[in-house]
């Protein structure tokens, strides 16, 4: 099926881009460049395109490996192992918590399931009235979501959703509680339902066929296979920065090393890369404030068996959502979650739902009328949810430490309860809170009572999570933050933070646009910067 579609990865190389995959190279490798992105995801990304268009040269360095639509066959098994941090299965310190982050050229946009929001206007106010991120309104980033959203292809997705989506509409209507469509970033899309596996027919406008080949369309490095270990400071700035070349196969370390030399260098390799990097580089650190404040949007799921076929894996994976539960209630008060649901795939299904052996299988029987809703808990807004730290193991590889409060696990349990609810309200046979003290309950009085009683406890109930955030901290006051609104280092002056990494907070919807908007104005006043002179038009 793939063979007919144009594949601009491959197009792009057989034009010469300077792609260098450093599980191939026999010496070591040095580069200089006007600017050194380590990441390649929503944040490096876009903002390599806009560097290189301001006529910046760029060195880009990704950990994971260049793949594109001709890698991309649909299997689960091809896909986690390829394109995700540790094969889809990165977990909490405590284990208690499955983060699935994107580890290839193009990050987590490669994977993840389209779904495009700008960040929320109590978000931005709570980011002015704790942070003093002033220039946060609406009305300041507005320009500059309107731009990517035409540059990424930004709209509502009005094509009736699949039945799992139709089944959290349906249900949330029966009770009165409000849901929306939810915007996507595609093009043409074929309404596969496999956007987990990376897009085989390059519908998701992911940074992997939009900004990433303009940037080396305009004479950008791409080194993949290639993991950022630290920058070396001299006095006050990033003098350089030292990676390691990887194994292909086991990611690891081959006997040769790639370094950079930049006039500026961009961090934009995620909520977990990013402070484990400024970690293990010894980046000043005077207040305490690099990796803590880490945030997830926790999420926990509720399953249902439907008296029809689901075939949750079949169609746009994400278009229907309520954020009735967010804005309901004050931003500081009890924490507020939203309303989607995700894919089921088989593999994924298996090893998330409770259960082993035969009550396992029984579940697995029942995989094509199964459909799923998800909470994502809105954590960061109250002092009895501060988020986790990024903390480096033995080896100085990234490690987050979440614990989950009193005050989340009572968000989590009011969620269990609202999507039972709503499950039952679609028509629902049975619902199966997911969690391991949990069964399946045939009548919604039944699910109720024993939600209420569950032991909300770390590995008992099942928390996920595809969104990481924080960690490098936005604000005008270097005590309180790492990094200022613009992404520059408080405290080396041409390092700049370009990803999630910097909200002071988590947002309360999916990252991706937040993240572009965001990055598009910072890059623009970085290239301002480098250039001496100011660029006389937005760049996007």
């Amino acid at each position: 099926m793939t063979a007919a579609i144009p594949d601009p990865v491959v197009a792009g190389l057989r034009r010469g881009w300077n792609v260098v995959d450093a599980s191939t190279i026999d010496r070591d490798l040095h580069l200089e460049a006007d600017v050194a992105i380590v990441g390649t995801g929503a944040g490096g990304g876009i903002a390599a395109e806009i560097l290189s268009q301001a006529g910046l040269h760029v060195v880009m360095i990704e950990e994971g490996p260049l793949k594109s639509s001709s890698d991309f066959h649909m299997l689960e098994r091809e896909a986690y192992p390829t394109l995700y941090q540790s094969s889809a299965a990165r977990q909490t310190k405590d284990k208690g918590i499955t983060i699935l982050q994107g580890r290839a050229v193009g990050g987590s946009t490669v994977v993840n399931w389209t779904s495009s929001f700008r960040t929320p206007a109590d978000t931005l106010a709570y980011w002015r009235d704790r942070f003093g991120l002033s220039a946060y309104t609406p009305e300041f980033l507005a320009p500059w979501f309107d731009a990517v959203e035409r540059r990424l292809s930004v709209h509502r997705w009005d094509v009736p959703p699949n039945e799992n989506n139709a089944a959290l509409q349906r249900g949330a209507a029966r009770l009165g509680i409000p849901t929306a469509a939810i915007p996507r970033n595609v093009k043409g899309c074929w309404n596969l339902g496999y956007c987990g596996m990376g897009c085989p027919t390059n519908a998701k406008q992911s940074m992997l066929v939009t900004t990433i080949p303009a940037a080396l369309d305009r004479g950008a490095h791409l080194v993949h296979h290639a993991r950022a270990e630290r920058f070396t400071m001299s006095g006050d700035d990033v003098s350089g920065l030292t990676c390691s070349a990887l194994d292909a196969v086991d990611q690891r370390n081959r006997p040769y090393q790639i370094t950079v030399t930049a006039k500026a260098y961009v961090a934009a390799a995620g909520a977990i890369g990013t402070p484990a990097l400024l970690l293990r580089s010894r980046i000043p650190n005077p207040h305490r404030r690099l990796g803590v404040r880490t945030f997830l949007h926790p999420v926990v799921l509720s399953s249902a068996v439907m008296p029809h076929a689901v075939d949750g894996f079949s169609g746009a994976p994400q278009s229907i959502y309520s954020d009735h539960f967010l804005t309901t209630q004050p931003i500081d008060g009890p924490i507020g979650f939203k309303l989607e649901v995700p894919p089921i795939h088989p593999l994924l299904a298996a090893v998330t739902m409770p259960g082993f052996g035969p009550a396992g299988s029984r579940l697995m029987d029942s995989f094509a009328n199964t459909q799923v809703i998800i909470a994502l808990m809105r954590d960061g807004f109250n002092e009895e949810s501060a988020g986790g730290a990024v903390e480096l193991r033995h080896d100085h590889s990234p490690l987050l430490d979440y614990g989950i409060t009193s005050f989340v696990w009572d968000g989590m349990r009011r969620a269990l309860l609202t999507m039972a609810e709503i499950q039952f309200a679609a028509g629902a046979k049975t619902v199966l809170p997911v969690h391991e003290s949990a069964v399946p309950y045939k009548t919604w009085a039944e699910a109720k009572n024993a939600i209420a009683g569950l032991p909300m406890e770390i590995l008992r109930c099942r928390v996920v999570s595809a969104h990481v955030m924080g960690g490098c901290g936005m604000g005008n006051d270097e005590r309180v933050s790492v990094v200022s609104g613009n992404g520059r280092h408080h405290f080396a002056g041409n390092l700049y933070v370009f990803d999630g990494s910097a909200f002071p907070t988590s947002l309360g919807v999916n990252p991706q646009l937040s993240i572009y908007g965001i990055v598009s104005r910072n890059a623009n006043e970085l290239a301002a910067a480098l250039l001496g002179r100011p660029l006389g038009r937005r760049i996007v």
